[in-house]
């Protein structure tokens, strides 16, 4: 079932285009001598189909430069452009249609159960009728691997697991060619972590996404990317596969990929 928004720019549907496009980017806060700088002269091009993933230190504008995607915060200067489209256009509209958003904490709404959560994205195109809209939601419960059963539960009454499901399964029902995660396994244990990669893994592939993913798990990293992004120094220090960029010569870099939890992320895992 196909509910996505049918006026796309003849760009976006190149299949050689890029999927998000960030030229001169200049992200700063505040005025005067007040001002931080966050990226300056800041480029990125992410094609169809990669999962990426944004890595740096607190404060380098990971989750900044998401919300600058979804058009939710427009940069001092530069361009930031999704699926052919100016971002700061589709913020104004409502992007909901063509780039689905995972919030850290899941962000479902307390008073609504996990259908009416997953459903809430078609109730307000205003133009879905509410029978379709159920039942799209339902197929997207399913989809995340959740049961029939599960739709009338309250969020209070999810495990930690769960609510990234459904939220997960929120971001995808207006079937968006384009998803962000914000620290998509945070507050999993190891078990559920690394269930919800293997989700996100064949969504990935069953569906054609491009992901763009923010993230401090390693683990997460290593099983998911097809290209990391290390922000630092107000730019982009390096950009590769996890093991080309685990080779550059940054402080953030030898100690986020070399410390111990990096060299355990990267060890091969034994056969048999």
């Amino acid at each position: 079932m196909t509910l996505c928004d049918t006026d796309t720019p003849a760009a976006a549907r190149a299949p050689d285009a890029p999927v998000v496009e960030i030229r001169g980017l200049w992200t700063a806060f505040g005025s005067g001598r007040e001002q931080v700088v966050v990226h300056q002269d800041l480029d990125l091009s992410i094609a169809r189909g990669e999962i990426l993933s944004l890595v740096g230190g607190s404060g380098t504008g990971k989750t900044v430069l998401l919300r600058q995607m979804l058009g939710l915060e427009t940069p001092a200067r530069g361009e930031v452009t999704v699926l052919g489209e100016p971002a700061a256009r589709m913020g104004r509209r409502g992007a909901s249609s063509r780039v689905g958003m995972l919030f850290q904490q899941g962000a479902l709404f307390s008073a609504f159960d996990v259908l009416e959560n997953i459903a809430f994205p078609l109730r307000e195109l205003g133009t879905v009728p509410v029978a379709l809209a159920r039942d799209a939601a339902m197929v997207k419960l399913q989809m995340v691997g959740l049961k029939p059963a599960d739709a009338s539960k309250m969020p209070a009454d999810l495990s930690g697991g769960m609510v990234k499901r459904v939220a997960l399964a929120r971001a995808l029902a207006m079937d968006p060619p384009l998803l962000l995660l914000d620290e998509p396994t945070a507050g999993l244990d190891p078990s559920s972590a690394d269930a919800f990669c293997t989700l996100l893994r064949e969504l990935h592939q069953e569906l054609g996404l491009t992901v763009v993913m923010v993230t401090h798990d390693l683990d997460t990293l290593f099983a998911l990317s097809t290209r990391v992004v290390v922000l630092a120094d107000k730019r982009i220090i390096a950009s590769g596969t996890p093991q080309e960029v685990a080779q550059v010569d940054h402080p953030f870099i030898h100690d986020y990929f070399l410390g111990e939890r990096g060299r355990r992320a990267m060890a091969p895992v034994p056969a048999g």
